[in-house]
């Protein structure tokens, strides 16, 4: 028997089906029943006979769903909704009684924090083999020169180890956010049922410790709601996200024949339909791109939930496209940021020689000046003033400088000076890069 008399319109079961996405909640639906019915049965709310047909029912499911066998059809509007309909046909009666003191409002959402804790913790598995190659790679470049930038003009010379540790105290903040993310999925909401609690006296610290949950929900009417850990997860991949396509943007640039820092490995690059000498960093470029999609997602997420009544609406099920998406779109920046970091060829000539350019000196000419009692303002102007004269006349900056400052000035002309003078506690100079890499590793274990 319906509620309803009439058939629903074809377009509105498309639009109102779920089953196209959110089948892979599959794994966390199943391991979620399993408890649910270990539950029911502790509490003496179905017998242990049920308990046990609910569980081989549960078993068959399973292996249906893992080998690809299992047979979907056509009323099934959701996962859950298809593996109650199936664990029935297997189990027969018993599996009619799984549904017992659960609603698919706290069965979806409790599904939901199970797949997101995986999907944070795996970003933070990620993000540290990524730092690891960071590290390594800093340290097989610790003392190569190359210039920094600011408004993509060389600013100062720095060493590549100083440049590539920075990708990784970026890297470090992103794994805490995910950390946070997946604290945020820590409480279950299994038991709230519809909005108001269940009929029944349930122990749901039994079914939360089974499910790796550290406590319950305290109100049932939050616990419905809540999706704060999806936008926790998202904001966290959103963030990271935009620092790889920053890392991207700078992968793109060091290998463009006009920089020549790097060669990307052959794994992480693509060539072009018509021009044979290319060979296109188009990992890099991706890395760019994927990132205001993901921020994209957050932003329709905060949508979603903006001014929604509680308790539960069918708004809520665009949550899982959006989560879904970030997360393998946030797999996939990774892997691509971690392969090409690890295989990528420095050109250490290229790098040295960019950064040999006198004109970033001139921040260490000022500073010479101001060391010999002049106030830096007016050391600025002086070393201005030999800059414009040097690109004037088309003279080196030594040629124009040394005459003025004296022999002090052609000491700090040399490019080791440059880079040896930033000891400041995290500068480039050599010393406090080893400090870094020592922090770094303390970090990584």
């Amino acid at each position: 028997m319906s509620r309803f008399a009439e058939p629903q319109d074809p377009a509105f079961r498309e639009m109102n089906t779920s089953l196209g996405f959110d089948r892979r909640l599959w794994p966390h639906d199943v391991a979620q029943s399993r408890a649910h019915a270990r539950m029911l049965a502790a509490q003496g709310i179905i017998t242990e006979p049920d308990r046990d047909a609910i569980l081989a029912g549960l078993d068959g499911v399973e292996a249906e769903l893992h080998a690809g066998t299992f047979p979907f059809a056509p009323d099934d509007e959701d996962i859950h909704m298809a593996v109650e309909r199936r664990l029935t046909e297997l189990a027969g009666a018993p599996g009619g009684r799984l549904h017992t003191a659960r609603s698919r409002n706290d069965q979806v959402v409790t599904d939901v924090a199970l797949f997101t804790r995986d999907a944070a913790r795996s970003a933070q598995a990620q993000l540290t083999v990524f730092m690891e190659a960071l590290v390594d790679a800093a340290e097989r470049h610790l003392d190569w020169a190359l210039p920094g930038y600011t408004h993509l003009q060389r600013a100062q010379p720095v060493y590549l180890s100083h440049h590539l540790l920075a990708w990784f105290w970026m890297a470090d903040r992103d794994r805490g956010r995910f950390a946070a993310a997946e604290a945020a999925c820590s409480v279950m909401p299994l038991g709230a049922g519809a909005l108001a609690g269940v009929n029944f006296d349930t122990d749901r610290g039994m079914v939360a410790r089974e499910l790796g949950f550290a406590s319950v929900s305290p109100n049932s009417i939050d616990a419905v709601a809540n999706r704060d850990f999806i936008l926790d997860y998202l904001a966290a991949a959103a963030t990271c996200a935009t620092h790889l396509s920053r890392l991207g943007a700078e992968i793109v640039l060091w290998s463009s024949s006009e920089f020549g820092f790097l060669v990307l490995p052959d794994a992480w690059s693509s060539g072009s339909s018509i021009m044979p000498q290319k060979k296109n960093p188009d990992a890099g470029e991706l890395l760019r791109a994927k990132a205001p999609r993901i921020v994209g997602h957050l932003q329709a997420l905060h949508g979603v939930m903006h001014a929604l009544p509680l308790t539960y609406n069918k708004d809520l099920q665009e949550d899982k496209e959006h989560l879904f998406d970030s997360v393998d779109t946030m797999r996939l920046c990774l892997a691509a940021a971690t392969g090409m970091v690890a295989g990528a060829r420095f050109d250490r000539e290229r790098m040295s020689a960019a950064a040999s350019d006198e004109l970033i000196a001139a921040t260490d000419l000022a500073d010479l000046l101001v060391k010999q009692g002049m106030p830096f303002r007016e050391s600025h102007g002086v070393i201005a003033g030999l800059v414009r004269e040097s690109v004037e006349s088309g003279r080196s900056l030594a040629d124009v400088a040394v005459p003025a400052l004296g022999q002090d000035a052609r000491a700090v002309l040399a490019q080791s000076s440059w880079l040896e003078s930033k000891a400041s506690e995290g500068g480039t100079a050599l010393g406090r890069v080893r400090e870094q890499l020592e922090q770094a590793r303390a970090r990584l274990r």
